[in-house]
């Protein structure tokens, strides 16, 4: 069986990626607060520091952590701006969805005032 990460051409696959494990997520929200030690991210999980590493990797690829060395420490900060593309990619299909909805709702009301119950 092969394990090997996978190489995103789209920037926005990376980051869906990086959200897919809900851990990698914990470690963002972490970084959201402050800065913080490889070690500091991988206590809340009991992972070893090579299985956080994987996933701070991960979040590197996508441009959602950045890392800094100092000697022997790894302090990760969290950068957000690459969210945003998620973000905009999700707005397009909330309002896509929500013109949907309205439209249905439009012709529920239609149907319900041109059939009203009882007749």
């Amino acid at each position: 069986m092969f394990n090997r990460m996978v190489e995103y051409q789209d920037p926005l696959d990376a980051v869906f990626h990086a959200l897919a494990d809900p851990t990698r997520r914990a470690m963002l929200r972490s970084l959201a607060a402050e800065p913080r030690k490889v070690g500091e991210l991988a206590h809340p999980f009991a992972i070893s520091l090579a299985a956080a590493s994987k996933h701070i990797k991960v979040l590197e690829k996508a441009g959602l952590v950045e890392r800094s060395v100092e000697g022997r420490t790894h302090t990760c900060r969290l950068n957000p701006r690459p969210l945003h593309a998620g973000l905009e990619w999700m707005r397009f299909y909330e309002k896509l969805w929500n013109q949907r909805l309205d439209t249905l709702d439009a012709l529920l009301i239609a149907d319900a005032i041109a059939n009203p119950q009882g007749s």
